[in-house]
């Protein structure tokens, strides 16, 4: 992954740690958090970069707000190299 790409997502890792809750860290605008859909429904992208985004599920029983709230795991599926909507993404870290 190289020596930058590394450090950015241990800083994001270490941002991530620092909330209490799932729906702390989505209203903290860290990362410009969005939802994914399809085959990742459930699941939401941090942006690392330009290009590369950390994707996470919260361990929760469903995506309802309240659930979301309550939900202080997440599980960290991966980092992807992303170029778009409708395009497949690459697993850099599955």
């Amino acid at each position: 992954m190289g020596a930058e790409l590394t450090k950015a997502v241990k800083k994001r890792y270490n941002q991530i740690v620092a909330f209490s809750s799932f729906s702390a860290l989505q209203q903290s605008g860290i990362g410009k958090m969005e939802s994914l859909e399809g085959e990742n429904k459930g699941s939401y992208s941090l942006r690392i970069s330009a290009n590369y985004r950390l994707i996470v599920s919260p361990e929760a029983k469903d995506l309802s707000a309240e659930s979301l709230k309550a939900c202080d795991t997440l599980i960290i599926k991966g980092v992807i190299d992303y170029h778009g909507k409708g395009k497949k993404y690459s697993w850099l870290i599955p």
